[in-house]
Formats: C-alpha cells, sequence, structure tokens
C-alpha cells in the first residue's frame, strides 16, 4: 500500500485530527490561515481553533491575480502559469506560519484549501444554453501537498457542482453543525466580498435549513474606493460612509437588477457586482453625487439586500440571532444600517458562539477537509443529513 494512502486512513480513523484551513476571498486582501484541532465530525464535531492569523498579499501578489481575476477575456498562458505559482506563494506563507508558531509539518494531518476564485458562473449569470453552473479556483492542491509534505484537499466547490449545486455558498454545512441551537431560530451571516447567511430554525434539521449569497459584502464598497479616491483600499469602520447621505434614487436602481429577484438559494460573485454595475446605475440616474453619498448609498445597498434576504428565508418572522463574520463586521457604519432594518433580532458577532468572525471561513474549509475524511455520506443522508463529500486528495511525495 502507498504509505501516503496508510496516512490518510489512519489520519481519518483518529479521535481527533490537526487541519489548517485556508481561504483566500474576493478581496484578495490576504490568505487566512486556522490551525484547527477537530474531535468527531458529523453532528458530533468538536472544533479548537488553536492558531489564527491573516498574512496579507503583497502588490506583486495582487496585480498578478487582478490580471485574470473576474474578467471574461484573460491570458490561457497567465492562468496556466498563476495555478502552481499561487500554490508555491501559499506553501511558503504556511510553513512562515508554521515555524512563528513553532509548529513542526509532521504535526500538521492535513491542509485544506480553497484556492484563489478567479471566476464564478452560476448558470443565472451566465445563461447560455447547454452550459451548467460553474466555477474555478487556483492554487493547485499537489504542489501545496509537495512543498509542504503535508496531505492536502483542495478545490472543494467542484464537488459541489457535480452533485448538483452552484459551487456556492458553503457555508452551511460549518454553520449547521457549529450554529445550529435546538431552542432558537438563528441566522450565520459572514459579509466578505460578496454577503452569505444561513438560516437554521430552530430544531431544524439540515434539510430545513436555508443558505443563500445575499448580493454585494464588501465588494463594491472597496472597488469604489480603490478606483475613487486615493490611498483607500476599504472604508474603516464606514466613516466614509458615514459622512455623506443615502440617495435613494441610485439605492433602487441598484435594487432593481434581476439578481435580487431570483429564489433562494442563490449564488453571485464581483463578476456581477463590478465597478461597471455601479457606473451603469449612476448613469441611469443622471446625478452627481459626491464620493460619500455613493459610499452611504452602497453602503445601504449591502444592509438592505441582506435584511431583505434573510427576511425571504425567515418567512414567519422568527428570527432570534443574527451571528456576523467577516470582513464587514468590522464596519461598523454597516452594522447599524443592518440593526436597523432587523427590529427586534440580535444582532452580534459569531464570536458569541466560539467562531472567531475573522478565521470562520478558513475554518469551514478545515471542517470541510475533516467531514470528507470522516463522514460516509450515506449514512448521512440517512440521518436527514445530506452529505457531499467535498475535496480532492492530493499526496506529497
Amino acid at each position: 500500500m502507498n504509505k501516503e494512502i496508510k496516512k490518510l486512513y489512519e489520519i481519518a480513523s483518529k479521535p481527533s485530527r490537526k487541519i489548517i484551513g485556508l481561504m483566500s476571498g474576493t478581496s484578495l486582501d490576504g490568505l487566512d490561515i486556522a490551525l484547527c484541532k477537530f474531535t468527531g465530525s458529523g453532528k458530533n464535531t468538536d472544533l479548537e481553533l488553536q492558531a489564527f492569523e491573516t498574512i496579507s498579499y503583497s502588490s506583486d501578489f495582487k496585480n498578478n491575480l487582478k490580471e485574470v481575476f473576474a474578467r471574461e477575456t484573460v491570458s490561457l498562458q497567465k492562468i496556466c502559469l498563476l495555478n502552481p505559482w499561487v500554490a508555491k506563494q501559499h506553501a511558503g506563507m504556511i510553513l512562515d506560519f508554521l515555524t512563528r508558531n513553532s509548529i513542526s509539518a509532521g504535526e500538521i494531518d492535513i491542509i485544506a484549501s480553497h484556492g484563489q476564485t478567479i471566476y464564478h458562473a452560476p448558470k443565472s449569470f451566465h445563461g447560455q444554453k447547454g452550459f451548467g453552473n460553474a466555477t474555478l479556483q487556483i492554487g493547485d492542491g499537489d504542489h501545496l501537498a509537495q512543498l509542504t509534505g503535508i496531505i492536502t484537499l483542495s478545490d472543494f466547490r467542484q464537488k459541489h457542482i457535480a452533485a448538483g449545486g452552484e459551487g456556492a455558498p458553503l457555508a452551511m454545512y460549518a454553520d449547521y453543525l457549529l450554529g445550529a441551537n435546538d431552542k432558537q431560530h438563528v441566522a450565520l451571516l459572514n459579509i466578505g466580498g460578496i454577503a452569505n447567511f444561513t438560516y437554521i430554525p430552530a430544531g431544524s434539521r439540515f434539510n430545513e435549513i436555508t443558505c443563500t449569497d445575499t448580493g454585494p459584502g464588501n465588494t463594491l464598497m472597496d472597488g469604489y474606493l480603490s478606483a475613487n479616491k486615493i490611498g483607500y483600499n476599504y472604508d474603516a469602520g464606514g466613516q466614509i460612509a458615514r459622512q455623506g447621505k443615502v440617495n435613494d434614487a441610485l439605492l433602487q436602481t441598484f435594487l432593481a437588477h434581476p439578481f435580487f429577484s431570483l429564489p433562494l438559494p442563490r449564488t453571485t460573485g464581483p463578476e456581477l457586482f463590478s465597478q461597471d454595475y455601479i457606473s451603469a446605475a449612476i448613469n441611469t440616474v443622471a446625478l452627481t453625487l459626491s464620493t460619500e453619498d455613493i459610499m452611504a448609498t452602497l453602503n445601504m445597498l449591502t444592509a438592505k439586500t441582506i435584511t431583505k434576504a434573510l427576511k425571504l428565508a425567515d418567512k414567519t418572522s422568527a428570527l432570534q440571532t443574527l451571528y456576523i463574520s467577516g470582513g464587514g463586521i468590522h464596519n461598523e457604519f454597516l452594522i447599524e444600517n443592518i440593526k436597523s432594518q432587523l427590529p427586534g433580532v440580535k444582532v452580534t458577532s459569531s464570536a458569541e458562539i466560539g467562531l472567531d468572525p475573522d478565521a470562520k471561513e478558513a475554518i469551514l474549509f478545515a471542517l470541510l477537509a475533516n467531514e470528507c475524511l470522516c463522514v460516509d455520506s450515506r449514512e448521512a443522508t440517512d440521518e436527514k443529513y445530506p452529505w457531499v463529500s467535498m475535496g480532492k486528495i492530493s499526496l506529497p511525495g
């Protein structure tokens, strides 16, 4: 037997596993690295976050990715070159992370890598006859495994599409296993470049929850500032938006996009919610607005689309607590706008349920790897927990 396959079997058979989860989102800010210890699996999963760090990307890294990110026309050679190059950069970041935390690579059972999304194309977006949902992440798992010496699971979204999904959002699995509450109707909201939530009624089974993208999270606000206000890549605390005034005509033009009328669940990405989307709406209303007013309007757009989707999922207005994670939690003005749209709902950080709001997405992919190794999907489905094992396995050596 191949020694790495034997090792994989032994890892899956252990009572607990140390898994490094990696997440690089559409904001292209950096790589989130979460070292997680999992005991058990499925509904008996116990998580301990042992170390976490976000390693910022260099300007060179960002500029290389921007050449292919969310663009319809790109160099195939550039994509081919970037696939192993991104993995090489990530491998170096992982090894540096381990060194800083005085951990040897031999102590880690698995790396779970999301990779870097360069294009997300659900059928509702591309609309091409004969083609289904599609998504593409780069940062090859074989290179990660070879360079770190650690068995790697990667490319999780492809199996979700193969099984009939749209490749996103995948948060529902971690949200259900780590956030479900027998006594409360809760929702777990992640505000990254795109916002998504999982709505979990009290005591519900897996097939009774709703997980969906809502639309823009930070992507429009960050992109507009980067393009129009020198020296700003994001609106720290929402302070620029706070200085402006929401323009209702522009807000309604944004909200008129057909995406917001699609039934739940739905997925999207910066391919749709781009600077072209902003420019088209501004041209429609034919107004000259200050940066502050546009930022205030974009901030409210994110809040409105999140809360409108929540209300669609929560048909009986039973939602009691909304737990928030992702970079958007640091935009205080955005959180205030969300709270104003949800009277009577407790809006708080996912830290209250033991999920570091900055680490949550990296934790998610570590959890997906743990489930892939340890859960028999047939048994899970028999328990009304319809599970699809996700992640391609790459062996070192």
